[in-house]
């Protein structure tokens, strides 16, 4: 597995338009409201929506035999913002694996994605893959042990996957009942990318700050969520940036995350 560290993959010209930009606000929860979401005049591109970008370099590593695509999932991400988004545009990306650890029955894959716009890691975890006598990596965040010092609620919607999908991550674990069974999942789940996204819109407005403004987020995809799902999400401060976690009737989804806005 150690020969896949610092595999390039290449380097990838994205355009898109106002349209994907707004259908994206939409997909992660953005109200008709939301003007400078939604409405082509006032846009502000959500920062997340980078991540939708770059969805063809995860998709480049399982394609070239790093994993097997059916049984890896997401284990966590990370988006550091250099810049704003205009409002349409093409970006230009590159992608390497930065690191892969060995969990022992898994691996876990670190892809980094690097443009003038943003820089991103996904941990993608993969059966199977582990064993091969590598590091084990850093540990996850700990919960904070102090009471959190906010709560909001967030409710996803029973389409939102099948909305999100449209963005470019068309895995079908997402929409099809057959493939999620397959996957041992009771009925199609949502996209970690998409909760951690809608997350950073309430997230914003507690705070008193705009979700356009998000210079940095993290977070783990502890268990799956469901499209329908309301979540429970426990915030603490630390500094300029705001810890959370994220559960379903009390079972944790999202853990070790964290987002700072400008």
């Amino acid at each position: 597995m150690t020969e896949w560290i610092g595999e390039y993959l290449g380097t990838r010209t994205v355009p898109y338009d106002e349209t994907r930009a707004i259908l994206y606000a939409l997909a992660v929860g953005a109200d008709a409201s939301d003007l400078d979401l939604v409405f082509e005049e006032r846009l502000r591109v959500l920062p997340t929506f980078a991540l939708t970008l770059a969805q063809w370099a995860p998709d480049a590593l399982g394609s070239a035999g790093a994993f097997d695509v059916r049984t890896a999932v997401h284990g966590s991400q990370r988006l550091r913002v250099l810049k704003d988004l205009p409002r349409s545009g093409a970006v230009e990306m590159s992608a390497r694996v930065a690191d892969v650890w060995d969990k022992g029955s898994a691996a876990v894959f670190d892809l980094t994605v690097e443009s003038e716009y943003f820089e991103a890691t996904w941990s993608i975890f993969a059966p199977g893959r582990g064993g091969f006598g590598g590091e084990r990596g850093p540990s996850a965040r700990r919960r904070p042990e102090t009471a959190p010092t906010g709560e909001l609620t967030v409710r996803t919607a029973a389409n939102q996957a099948a909305l999100y999908r449209l963005l470019g991550d068309r895995h079908h674990l997402h929409i099809d009942p057959e493939a999620a069974k397959t996957a041992g999942m009771p009925r199609p789940i949502m996209h970690g990318l998409c909760t951690l996204a809608a997350i950073t819109l309430p997230l914003a407005s507690s705070l008193g700050a705009h979700p356009a403004d998000l210079r940095e987020l993290e977070g783990r995809f502890a268990a799956p969520i469901f499209p329908g799902d309301t979540l429970r999400v426990e915030t603490w401060k630390d500094g300029e940036a705001t810890l959370f976690e994220a559960s379903v009737d009390d079972k944790p989804v999202i853990s070790a995350a964290q987002a700072r806005f400008a």
